[in-house]
């Protein structure tokens, strides 16, 4: 109901931006520097870019190897995250982490978990984390920035004066003040970039469908008939489509923002069987001491499902190695002796998942209109602009 509203508000928004064939603007060409600079972690090894690679903006690692690589890799030799590395792209739809009132449930913010409520906030973690790109403080990620040893110092000094009327040359930044600050800044401008059409292109053969200018097979017709219905997908991956003010596309996210416990297994895999139980929303701190009942335990973020077909393994945990055994997994959830238990079994979902009856070649077809999600189909439809981002 409300998130569907604020999906609704987000989306109508479409028709007041620059068209896509304007160059990137120097806030966004900045954050595209500072997302694909190896520069800015400790070994010199690591971007934003190496965990969310375009054209799937996930671990291409992981994609490589679903089975044996399920979380990524850090900058430190030896370190690995502690969940899947989501998609980027169109990230930025996400409403701001918060309570829905009249459904019950809470919605949008960052991460699987919603810690961090705008992709601004989220795009200052990696940089800091001793598993990832594991820089000691945001002062030495700016200091990297403007080091004559990085090769594209003078263009981030350049940029940071057009964009945010800073000298970083002659910037003190033994002043934490200043320095977090700069580091700020630096969030500011990644965030631009995930908010630009680069990130969230709609080029898929499914938005050319919707603007009538392809056409599914007739596997993929069926597997949207199924998605629409006897799968239940649509259910949490929304795919209504709409208009904006001016006439252009309103395309689908295939996602509500809501936070779901399908009960997926413990993994087994080496880099998370000894990790301890993964409690998602339930186990941030400021959840837990606002949900006494523990009813948001074993809950992670909906996934869009734009590029899906680029971004295995699938689940937080990434314990589907491939689209179609996560299909199957919803298809056949909870039946006895199916599938090993969930890692947390209070809150799990059986209402809109398991027992679908979902036939071999059925299952086949919606993994195949899955597969139509796939950006890079064509252009970018020039009838589809992005809102204006918060």
């Amino acid at each position: 109901m409300f998130r569907h509203l604020i999906l609704a508000a987000c989306l109508a928004l479409f028709s007041v931006q620059p068209a896509f064939s304007a160059p990137l603007t120097p806030k966004e060409e900045l954050g595209k520097l500072l997302y694909f600079d190896t520069q800015l972690s400790r070994e010199k090894n690591q971007s934003c870019a190496t965990c969310h690679q375009p054209p799937g903006f996930a671990d291409p690692a992981n994609a490589a190897m679903p089975h044996q690589e399920v979380v990524s890799k850090g900058s430190v030799r030896g370190s690995l995250g502690t969940r899947n590395s989501p998609t980027v792209a169109y990230a930025a739809f996400s409403p701001y982490f918060q309570w829905d009132s009249e459904d019950g449930l809470f919605l949008g913010g960052q991460f699987w978990d919603g810690r961090e409520a705008s992709l601004k906030g989220q795009a200052r973690g990696p940089f800091l984390n001793p598993v990832e790109m594991t820089m000691p403080d945001g002062r030495s990620v700016v200091e990297s920035c403007r080091s004559s040893l990085n090769v594209q110092h003078k263009r981030y000094l350049e940029l940071y004066r057009t964009v945010y009327g800073v000298n970083l040359a002659e910037t003190d930044l033994k002043d934490p003040l200043v320095a977090d600050a700069l580091y700020d800044f630096t969030a500011d401008a990644i965030a631009a970039y995930e908010k630009s059409r680069e990130v969230n292109q709609f080029s898929s053969k499914y938005d050319y469908v919707l603007a009538g200018k392809a056409r599914l097979t007739a596997e993929e017709r069926l597997g949207l008939k199924l998605f629409n219905g006897k799968g239940l997908c649509n259910k949490c991956h929304i795919s209504k489509t709409g208009k904006s003010p001016s006439g252009g596309m309103i395309p689908p996210l295939f996602t509500d923002f809501t936070y779901d416990n399908l009960g997926i297994p413990r993994s087994t895999n080496p880099a998370l069987a000894k990790a301890p139980v993964d409690l998602g929303l339930g186990g941030r701190p400021d959840i837990a001491a606002i949900d006494p009942k523990g009813l948001q335990k074993g809950k992670f973020k909906v996934p869009t499902l734009r590029n899906v077909a680029l971004t295995a393994p699938y689940g937080h945990n990434g314990y589907f190695a491939t689209l179609t055994e996560i299909v199957e997994f919803y298809n056949t959830a909870g039946l006895r002796g199916r599938w090993p238990q969930p890692e947390v079994a209070q809150n799990v979902n059986r209402t809109e998942m398991g027992n679908l009856k979902l036939t071999k070649k059925e299952v086949a077809a919606i993994v195949a209109f899955m597969g139509t999600l796939t950006d890079g189909y064509g252009q970018p439809l020039e009838d589809i602009v992005l809102p204006p981002f918060p």
